[in-house]
């Protein structure tokens, strides 16, 4: 079992750790500063780990809290550079951030607590790595209400590394990281998910440059993933785009076009063991109000 107090930074957990973080987990979409005007939501040059502000100041939607998605940098000042390897722990199994409040889910560590020992142990590595950025960043601010709610997560001692020799269940693990469902499952004005519709799509998320978009179906149903195939599943997540329609940069693409081509088709795997939902969602439609998931994007008046 690994010591999480003391993670050694070996070249090995380096690698694995910079293919996770810039690929399957994306944690810089959140603790960056994002470069909107090009496709691929990447960082801003000198701002990588540097944190963010949501809602941020282009929201079409105002929002009476702010949640700040930290400074992880390796400044000494303003980021993660006096941080122990047990904070960061307790972040992403946890939910406790370094000051030991609780974080809000916005971070998703319901997710983050599934890595494997050894992929939790080469994210920190690599996240220590990270350059400074000496920018500060305020505290993220909720209702008391909201505060009230959050409880952190009851301890994970070990988790152990997958089997990549079972294609389905390596898949099931690098879906569950990559918190797919968190977009693609559509939730309540509570934001519970809705029974049944795991996966199943028509989850509306704002973004800064435009106005919102709803997540698309990914359960094996004729109105989902039915017709892609493995090549189209990769091409789509290479290039943004399925075939001549362009992926909104909500979804992050530019992300998972790092993966392998086997981390993707493992992917694709499981997916296509989820139990189907007919749900059509078409972002290139005008919205109208879906009864199944009760919001309003193309397509929802045929649900």
């Amino acid at each position: 079992m690994l010591d999480m107090a003391m993670i050694p930074p070996t070249s090995g957990r380096l690698a694995r750790g910079k293919y996770l973080v810039e690929g399957l987990v994306q944690c810089f979409l959140c603790h960056s500063e994002i470069d909107y005007k090009h496709r691929g939501t990447q960082s801003l040059a000198g701002k990588k780990g540097g944190g963010f502000i949501f809602p941020p100041e282009e929201s079409e939607v105002p929002a009476p809290y702010r949640v700040v998605a930290p400074n992880i940098s390796s400044d000494p000042d303003y980021g993660a550079g006096k941080w122990k390897d047990a904070d960061f722990v307790r972040a992403l199994r946890r939910g406790i951030g370094h000051d030991g409040r609780t974080l809000y889910p916005l971070m998703p560590y319901s997710y983050f607590r599934h890595l494997s020992d050894d992929d939790l142990a080469s994210i920190i590595v690599y996240v220590r790595s990270l350059a400074p950025v000496h920018i500060k960043r305020p505290k993220t601010e909720l209702p008391t209400d909201i505060m009230e709610t959050l409880q952190p997560l009851p301890p994970l001692e070990h988790v152990p590394s997958p089997d990549d020799s079972n294609r389905v269940k390596y898949g099931e693990y690098l879906v569950t990281v990559a918190h797919c469902d968190l977009c693609h499952t559509p939730t309540d004005e509570k934001g519970n998910a809705l029974e049944g519709l795991s996966f199943a799509g028509g989850q509306l998320m704002q973004v800064p440059w435009g106005p919102a978009v709803a997540s698309l179906n990914l359960t094996p149903d004729p109105s989902g993933l039915s017709y892609f195939d493995e090549q189209m599943f990769i091409d789509t997540l290479r290039n943004g785009r399925v075939k001549a329609r362009l992926l909104s940069d909500a979804m992050p693409w530019g992300y998972f076009r790092n993966l392998t081509d086997e981390d993707l088709k493992a992917m694709f795997a499981f997916l296509h063991t989820l139990k189907p939902v007919r749900h059509r969602v078409d972002n290139t439609e005008p919205p109208t109000y879906c009864k199944v998931c009760r919001n309003k994007h193309g397509l929802g008046e045929r649900n």
